[in-house]
């Protein structure tokens, strides 16, 4: 997986002027463009498409402010039909026209080439386990929320507290299957991980394929197959969230399996009743990398 990011890095300089086959590599590396973006993005601290426009406008503001043609003729070298277009763009890296860097001489905010490389210096082993499991639902109460790497989402927690409290006994009731117990769902998340993208949360129960969906309920059919899945323990939603970047950090590079697409998964085994602190399971869809 290392050797593909570099590879896609590579792949992002050789045609800055247009967009990237992101699909192409990933079948020439025997992979899905789903779990590139997603290792890419997890890895960068930023989605592929943040890069590709960050290096895209940093070589341009060397042409901007060589000076040696016109501004149109730039912004159409480097995959841009209009000047507007171009200057929206190039305003969003560097925070000034390009117009105003030509006079000026700047700000420039340069975006660095990415090169990546594995190290295992202060690794901490991962508890992890495989399962497979064949095809269930998910079932409970959905909402389309904006995604948020950091802290806790309060449009989740909005969410959770819109509910009575006989809606959480009911679903407790209803659950059969593992997962088990109270859920948080993640699904249609962007593949790329962009902040602020919207996703389909929901706060639910895993039930039997077989196992009738009262109406009411929103449900989720996730069909068969493996789960990678890590527990994880300490201070909420932090070690949550920390065991959740170390599964593309440490996990993935080093083990024969990728992402697939289907719902992220987290049940909450044990808590404090201020839920400061918890017990949770990290459940991800997997196939054989």
């Amino acid at each position: 997986m290392i050797s593909a990011l570099n590879r896609l890095v590579d792949l992002v300089e050789e045609h800055l002027d247009e967009e990237p086959d992101v699909q192409g590599l990933a079948t020439a590396c025997g992979t899905t463009q789903y779990h590139l973006r997603r290792m890419f993005s997890s890895l960068a601290g930023m989605p592929l498409s943040e890069y590709v426009r960050r290096r895209r406008m940093t070589v341009a503001a060397a042409d901007v402010v060589r000076g040696d043609a016109d501004l149109l003729s730039i912004a159409v070298r480097h995959g841009y039909g209009s000047g507007e277009a171009f200057g929206r763009a190039f305003r969003a890296v560097h925070g000034a026209g390009p117009s105003d860097v030509r006079r000026d001489g700047g700000p420039l905010r340069t975006q660095p080439r990415l090169r990546f490389r594995l190290t295992v210096e202060g690794s901490i082993p991962m508890d992890t386990r495989l399962i497979n499991r064949p095809a269930f639902r998910l079932v409970g109460h959905a909402a389309r929320v904006p995604l948020i790497h950091q802290g806790v989402n309060p449009h989740i927690q909005q969410h959770i507290a819109s509910l009575p409290q006989e809606a959480h006994v009911r679903l407790k009731d209803l659950g059969d299957t593992e997962p088990a117990g109270l859920l948080q769902v993640s699904d249609d998340v962007d593949p790329e991980g962009i902040e602020g993208s919207e996703l389909t949360y929901l706060h639910g129960v895993a039930l039997g394929r077989d196992t009738p969906t009262p109406d009411d309920l929103d449900s989720i059919e996730v069909p068969d197959g493996t789960w990678a899945v890590f527990r994880t323990s300490g201070p909420h939603p932090q070690a949550l969230q920390t065991t959740w970047a170390a599964t593309a950090t440490d996990w993935f590079p080093s083990n024969p399996w990728r992402l697939r697409r289907g719902p992220s998964i987290v049940a909450v085994l044990e808590r404090a009743d201020d839920f400061t602190t918890a017990t949770c399971e990290l459940w991800l869809p997997v196939e054989p990398a």
